[in-house]
């Protein structure tokens, strides 16, 4: 559902009930007189849609998390607050940069439409940035040659889809100027193969192997993975995220009706 799209059309047809009765009946009506109830919702409404349809488009939306992907950073049931201008000023519904303010930082938690689903939200961590070469080599991160420093965390368990319990090895990892806790499990594999799209934009700039994979990022794209390194349908099998599917930063968790220690922290 393109909620952005909803919101506009009620701005639209609020604004014009209001508009077209203050052009017309509205010059003659006494003031005391009572309104047809479809312009009293529409003056009612068309203010507060507005206000809610401006800071969804240029300052934060809402999103809630949908699955473990982003564990142990973001649980299931998280509701989150995404930034919609660090990385530039976009147009409502076409999502096209039209002020460029700053550009997504390696280790930044992003929201994204996904590529080949743009009806979709994803929401994953920015490992590769335009240009990186990014390597991932027996469940370790490789970008520029460079292998990213890790700290090993303990265990974290948790339960999956289909009640399975589920425990994997955290550790703290930095990317950027981002320290974050991701996971794996020792008997998954670092790529599953039958997984990977072969007809993604600029397949030909990612190699696999047994051990892992490699893949250049291209100009105006980024590599996003999951912090569920083992449990993350991400960029290793779908490709890279063009700039202008970027929806915004995620930034806080507001609530989480199960656990009300999450709400008012802070994503790094």
């Amino acid at each position: 559902m393109n909620f952005a799209l909803i919101l506009f059309i009620a701005l639209v047809v609020t604004g014009v009930i209001w508009l077209i009765d203050a052009l017309t009946a509205g010059r003659t009506r006494p003031k005391d007189a009572k309104l047809p109830m479809l312009v009293d919702y529409s003056k009612s409404f068309f203010p507060v849609i507005l206000l809610v349809f401006l800071l969804r488009s240029f300052l934060v939306e809402p999103f809630k998390i949908p699955s473990g992907s982003m564990l142990p950073t973001l649980e299931v049931g998280d509701f989150i607050l995404v930034n919609k201008y660090d990385y530039g000023i976009r147009l409502p519904i076409l999502n096209k940069k039209i002020i460029d303010i700053g550009q997504p930082a390696r280790g930044d938690v992003m929201v994204f439409r996904y590529p080949r689903d743009t009806g979709l939200d994803y929401i994953k961590r920015v490992v590769g940035l335009p240009g990186d070469v990014v390597e991932y080599v027996d469940k370790r991160l490789v970008i520029n040659g460079l292998e990213v420093a890790v700290e090993p965390a303990g265990d974290y368990s948790y339960v999956a889809n289909g009640l399975n319990y589920v425990t994997g090895q955290a550790w703290h990892e930095k990317l950027g100027e981002h320290r974050h806790v991701a996971m794996t499990q020792r008997e998954a594999p670092p790529v599953i193969p039958y997984q990977v799209a072969g007809d993604f934009p600029f397949r030909d700039n990612c190699t696999y192997n047994d051990q892992g994979f490699r893949c250049k990022v291209p100009d105006g794209h980024y590599f996003m993975m999951g912090d569920n390194r083992d449990a993350s349908n991400d960029s290793r099998y779908w490709g890279f995220v063009p700039d202008e599917n970027i929806v915004g930063r995620a930034f806080m968790i507001w609530w989480n009706f199960g656990e009300f220690g999450r709400i008012g922290s802070f994503i790094d």
